[in-house]
């Protein structure tokens, strides 16, 4: 158990990305008052936490209603987060090409919470490790309890966004974008892996 929550926090450290989200956020967020600043790390952490929630509860419900096989959406998952761990590894901190936000638009809601936090990646993951063919409700309960702590440390960060940059600068956080991108990869091909050899195609 403790080592499949290890490997649920890596999951979701490395899918929600939280350096990442942190550089994403002092560059868009950068000429907002103090306050203004913390409401909107508040809200966007919020609106992820909504939609990743939701994605727990009702996203088995909506395979179900489709037809979509777990294994099927391991192997698919997968895929999508050894791109999105390739995209980390080879695009570094160069997080602010994820989008700008428009006028009249809040920040929070785009590119903040989607798609920074709750990207394509931190939904398939969500679903992928709380699936409940596979894992009881203490299982995923857990789970569920080491997202909502990832985007904690993510609300958390934000608000120090401002320090922690000045501590690491640019090139530490680029290597730590890119350490968290082949953990990632490492991570989706085990995912791959298991999913296939479930299915008797390896192993």
């Amino acid at each position: 158990m403790v080592e499949r929550l290890i490997q649920d926090a890596f999951f979701f450290f490395a899918t929600l990305d939280p350096i990442g989200t942190v550089m994403l956020f002092a560059a868009v967020a950068a000429g907002l008052p103090e306050a203004e600043r913390r409401r909107t790390a508040r809200r966007a952490i919020i609106y992820a936490a909504g939609i990743l929630l939701v994605s727990v509860v009702v996203g088995q419900v909506l395979l179900n209603a489709l037809s979509i096989r777990l294994l099927s959406l391991q192997v698919a998952g997968g895929i999508i987060l050894f791109l999105l761990g390739l995209q980390m590894l080879f695009s570094g901190s160069d997080q602010t090409s994820i989008g700008k936000p428009e006028a009249g638009h809040d920040i929070a809601v785009f590119p903040l919470a989607v798609p920074s936090i709750a990207g394509p990646g931190a939904i398939m993951a969500a679903i992928v490790r709380t699936d409940h063919t596979v894992y009881h409700l203490g299982e995923q309960l857990a789970t569920a309890a080491v997202l909502v702590g990832t985007l904690l440390l993510t609300w958390l960060l934000m608000l120090l966004a401002g320090p922690i940059l000045r501590i690491i600068g640019e090139n530490g956080a680029t290597i730590l974008v890119r350490v968290l991108g082949m953990l990632l990869a490492a991570l989706s091909v085990e995912l791959v892996l298991t999913a296939l050899g479930v299915a008797g195609w390896v192993g």
